[in-house]
């Protein structure tokens, strides 16, 4: 199976149940109802990003999903936790991108979605000949990797939570979601 399209989706919750604040963050993303299998980083050539609210419309409950996922959890109150996936799409329906997941402590939406998407970018980078200096600046060497004309697109999805008070868990979810069905 190939995939035809993806889309991203994020979400949080929160329950005395670890376990249950998971679903309560799947919940939130949309995707409670699949039966997901995690796969690691690379989007087919020629597979489009498109909307969660397309993406949502297209699966059934109980299918077998297919999806990157970024995942943390904590229980304790006020602790800042992040889920992030990071998105590089190169230019031409010939190549392949990436896919990348990363969650933390500590740091803000910002500061992980720009750790994502930049991990995501270099992994392309390196594998298309990109010549750059990984000690740059994220900013710097997304002008590099756009200006170059081989990655087109990058972007990330971020979710954020602090821990819950009174011990609750709280859960964060970012997600690339896969789709092989045509819209």
């Amino acid at each position: 199976m190939i995939p035809k399209y993806f889309f991203l989706t994020k979400g949080v919750g929160k329950h005395k149940e670890k376990l249950e604040s998971f679903e309560l963050a799947l919940r939130d993303a949309g995707i409670h109802y699949c039966n997901l299998v995690n796969v690691s980083s690379i989007i087919p050539p020629g597979c489009k990003l498109i909307s969660s609210t397309q993406g949502l419309k297209m699966l059934q409950p109980g299918e077998i999903t297919f999806a990157v996922l970024a995942r943390n959890s904590t229980n304790e109150a006020n602790r800042l936790i992040t889920s992030s996936i990071g998105v590089a799409i190169p230019s031409g329906n010939g190549n392949y991108g990436y896919l990348s997941e990363h969650h933390s402590f500590g740091e803000t939406d910002e500061i992980s979605g720009d750790y994502a998407e930049d991990l995501a970018a270099t992994m392309l980078a390196t594998t298309m000949g990109i010549k750059f200096d990984p000690e740059t600046a994220w900013d710097e060497r997304k002008q590099i990797f756009k200006t170059s004309g081989l990655i087109i697109k990058t972007r990330n999805i971020t979710q954020s939570a602090n821990g819950a008070k009174k011990g609750l868990w709280t859960t964060t979810i970012a997600a690339a979601v896969f789709l092989p069905k045509k819209i």
